[in-house]
């Protein structure tokens, strides 16, 4: 939760990096994604072999920051930093490496028009999972069902094409034209596939790794997935 210190002015939160830039001889540029919103600010001399900042700003890490804001300035300037965890197992694998940057991208472009604090414990879960070696269709599936709902995108899980309740009794397709699932003779989604997305909405992923036959139900699950991020 946002602390204030006894400067009116200094903000302590947690925080994660989305996004550094070079700045002048010594000083980066962070996008930071705090349980606040995204904040800017200046790391002055954070690029100097000696710096405290320095550990406190590395990609996948949750780290205790303050900023010092100004009203004279829309960047805020970094007074420390100062890492609570590390998810070094995010570096150690390409793949991952590469799903971890992938989140951090659109974590970075949505938090430009969402402030929720639901962003920032969704993308410390996902790196959670990728640092416990979670499967990454599972992480990625995960991710971006709850970043549509972050967003404000409706995702219909209770009325089919039709307008008529789901039922435990039909299976179903996805029609991507309608975001909606379409019952069919031969679709493969049934009761337990609507089950497991409304989990995915609601629950943490560390509950989502414990469902029976995940495995089996995730390809349909994750092409919903994809299909309901691009609309």
């Amino acid at each position: 939760m946002l602390k204030t210190t006894k400067k009116r002015n200094d903000v302590r939160t947690k925080a994660i990096v989305l996004r550094r830039t070079k700045y002048g001889e010594t000083d980066r540029i962070l996008n930071l994604l705090t349980p606040e919103g995204r904040k800017s600010c200046v790391a002055k001399g954070v690029r100097k072999e000696k710096s405290k900042l320095a550990g406190g700003i590395e990609i996948f890490t949750v780290s205790e920051i303050t900023i010092h804001e100004s009203e004279k300035s829309e960047l805020g300037i970094l007074t420390s930093a100062k890492m609570l965890k590390s998810y070094l197992g995010i570096i150690s694998d390409l793949d991952r490496f590469n799903l971890g940057s992938k989140i951090i991208k659109l974590a970075n472009q949505i938090s430009e028009n969402v402030d929720s604090p639901e962003l920032f414990q969704l993308v410390n879960q996902c790196f959670w999972g990728l640092d416990k070696g979670i499967g990454l269709e599972l992480i990625e599936t995960y991710f971006l069902f709850n970043l549509t709902r972050i967003s404000g995108e409706e995702i219909n899980l209770h009325r089919d094409t039709n307008g008529k309740k789901l039922s435990s009794e039909n299976v179903y397709t996805w029609d991507t034209l309608e975001n909606s699932l379409k019952p069919e003779p031969l679709g493969k989604i049934d009761a337990d596939h609507i089950k497991l997305m409304r989990l995915i909405l609601t629950a943490p992923l560390s509950t989502i790794i414990a469902v029976k036959d995940l495995g089996k139900m995730l390809p349909e699950i994750s092409f919903i997935a994809h299909a309901v991020a691009r609309n």
